[in-house]
């Protein structure tokens, strides 16, 4: 390589403008959190909207790294079953 070289450096990836950084991989409090039907995501921070985390984490400060890998108040968020069409039913 010559000391004379004198074309411009490209950017890194991380530097280009226009790019996006990649999301972080979820951590698995976070995920479990997610799943939560405690769970509040909206406008404001995500939070723990039940009644016994809330006075103590917060709508603010709620971490869940501290909270949820271990939470005895998890309920896992299900969704309806989904409704069976009679044309469904036909037997083959």
């Amino acid at each position: 390589m010559r000391t004379d070289d004198r074309r411009p450096r490209e950017p890194a990836p991380a530097e280009q403008p226009g790019r996006a950084r990649p999301e972080p991989e979820p951590t698995p409090a976070v995920v479990r959190f997610r799943a939560c039907r405690w769970s509040v995501q909206g406008d404001g921070p995500e939070y723990c909207s039940n009644p016994d985390v809330l006075p103590y984490a917060g709508k603010r400060g709620f971490n869940p790294e501290a909270w949820c890998l271990d939470c005895a108040f998890y309920k896992l968020r299900r969704k309806a079953p989904r409704r069976q069409r009679p044309e469904d039913d036909y037997p083959y």
